[in-house]
């Protein structure tokens, strides 16, 4: 098991640590925009793009190359990741109705991980809280995930405000 920080210092930049060892960052272009770009710690850089009329497909590059594709479906967040050119399914829900809680579950309905947000409403900044299990762990490609899997709340958070102020 892991425990990881999320926490944007503005709207639009997160930084993913553990254990005080930055990991990553998540940074938008404009607020409260689809396109978003993931540095890793080694240098390594992916981008976030929409994809179809809607915008209602978001994948994620590694230049040209689709390595994970995330979209809003009636049970949370429907994620396909394709590291290493092998396809795994896991589906992002938020527990509960109202809750500020996300869990990450594989194609078996396994928990891998669970973020739990908190907004600082003052300055605007938000934190997460992401706890993993020893599986999730394992995955090769963890640290991009973690910052992709941000990024899918983030999403999920603003579609689902748009819908409700509507």
């Amino acid at each position: 098991m892991a425990n990881y920080i999320a926490n944007s210092t503005n709207s639009l930049s997160f930084y993913l640590t553990s254990d005080n060892e930055k990991i990553g960052e998540l940074i938008y272009e404009k607020w409260y925009a689809s396109n978003a770009e993931i540095k890793t710690s080694n240098g390594a850089k992916f981008h976030l793009k929409p994809k179809g009329i809607w915008n209602s497909k978001i994948e994620l590059k590694d230049g040209e190359k689709t390595i994970l594709e995330f979209n809003l479906g009636w049970n949370g967040v429907l994620i396909k990741t394709f590291f290493n050119d092998l396809e795994e399914s896991f589906s992002l829900r938020i527990k509960g109705f109202s809750s500020n809680k996300f869990i990450l579950t594989d194609s078996d309905k396994k928990e891998l991980l669970v973020a739990e947000m908190d907004t600082k409403w003052n300055s605007l900044n938000y934190k997460y809280s992401i706890k993993t299990t020893n599986e999730f762990e394992s995955f090769t490609n963890k640290d991009v995930m973690v910052l992709a899997l941000l990024h899918c709340i983030n999403y999920y958070i603003y579609i689902t405000t748009i819908v409700s102020v509507k």
